[in-house]
């Protein structure tokens, strides 16, 4: 017998704002970095995050039910995962892109339905900034700190997949375009003591991309160039790779990277282009869709695409081999070689 219809994934969707927020205002208030110093009751926790006690409760016991702590015997802390990913005291903390979305994307993304009507970002742009996302975020250390810790958020795993999975016994040289803070440098680096790195970004970086290097230990092999990829050709090496960077611009900007990458390599050499690679049938990675809507949100012209594209892209570009490979979650990377 078919079953009936329910309306339960529809209103859990459209709801879906009010787990996300509790979540994000769980994170900003820093409730998983003080459970993870140990354990505490209702009052000890809410006064240590200077809650009052009107909903304290409601909201813990919301993040109980949502997965996000565990309570026993009215003493609350944190799961195994929240733990280790949600501690600012960790280096394992993925919660910087969550403290961007908390910050940034959670108000801009009411303007989800203008975009579409018009095709218009609906960040700062809307509201008088910067024509270019990035040019409000690098004219403010303080958000540029912010950003570039949250691309380190959603990149880590991935960075982690690809310093194991891609072939580097092969190779000697890498360089990381639109680095950001580093971490898939440093990741690489760490896991592969043969090779040596570039960084490329912007002029600001520099400090910021500095210093995680000699936190991580591998500054000794692993520098900095300063540059635009709009500007400037791209630093030679064997290995070329970008991360969350081609999803931000138009078509004919993702062209002009790809020949960029192309032009840096010697022969055998090969480019790595890694995010959230919508699969060809266009149907089953929501993130990567959804993370396409978000440039709409975000910028001029950027979107993502499928791994079919971009190996259509690189070949164009004069590529002889094409492949793409998943990673972790919603990741994976199209790699061409030369």
């Amino acid at each position: 017998m078919q079953a009936q219809p329910s309306p339960d994934a529809i209103l859990q969707t459209g709801l879906a704002f009010w787990a996300s927020k509790t979540l994000l205002s769980a994170i900003e208030l820093g409730v998983f970095t003080r459970l993870a110093r140990g354990p505490a009751e209702l009052p000890v926790l809410r006064d240590a995050l200077g809650l009052h006690t009107r909903s304290a409760r409601d909201f813990f016991d919301a993040l109980v039910a949502l997965g996000f702590l565990a309570r026993t015997d009215g003493v609350y802390a944190n799961t195994a995962e929240t733990d280790l990913f949600l501690d600012r005291a960790k280096p394992s903390y993925v919660g910087g892109i969550l403290e961007m979305a908390n910050a940034r994307l959670y108000p801009f993304w009411r303007g989800l339905t203008l975009a579409l009507r018009t095709g218009l970002p609906q960040n700062e742009v809307a509201h008088g900034g910067p024509n270019n996302l990035f040019d409000t975020l690098h004219a403010d250390p303080a958000r540029l700190a912010q950003f570039l810790a949250a691309m380190t958020g959603i990149s880590r795993g991935a960075n982690l997949a690809i310093a194991r999975q891609f072939p580097w016994k092969d190779y000697r040289s890498f360089v990381d375009v639109g680095t950001a803070q580093g971490d898939l440098a440093a990741q690489i680096a760490l896991a592969n003591p043969h090779l040596r790195g570039t960084g490329f970004d912007l002029p600001q970086v520099r400090p910021i991309f500095e210093d995680y290097m000699r936190a991580v230990g591998v500054d000794d092999r692993v520098d900095f160039a300063a540059g635009s990829f709009f500007e400037q050709e791209l630093p030679k090496a064997d290995v070329v790779l970008m991360g969350h960077i081609l999803h931000d611009w138009d078509l004919p900007t993702k062209r002009m990277l790809i020949g960029k990458a192309c032009d840096a390599l010697p022969e055998g050499g090969a480019l790595v282009v890694y995010e959230s690679i919508i699969d060809d049938e266009r149907k089953e990675n929501a993130f990567g869709l959804l993370m396409s809507l978000n440039m709409l949100i975000e910028t001029p012209g950027g979107f993502d695409y499928t791994g079919a594209d971009c190996a259509g892209w690189m070949a164009d570009a004069g590529f002889r081999q094409t492949r793409t490979e998943h990673l972790v979650g919603p990741d994976s990377m199209v790699i061409g070689i030369k």
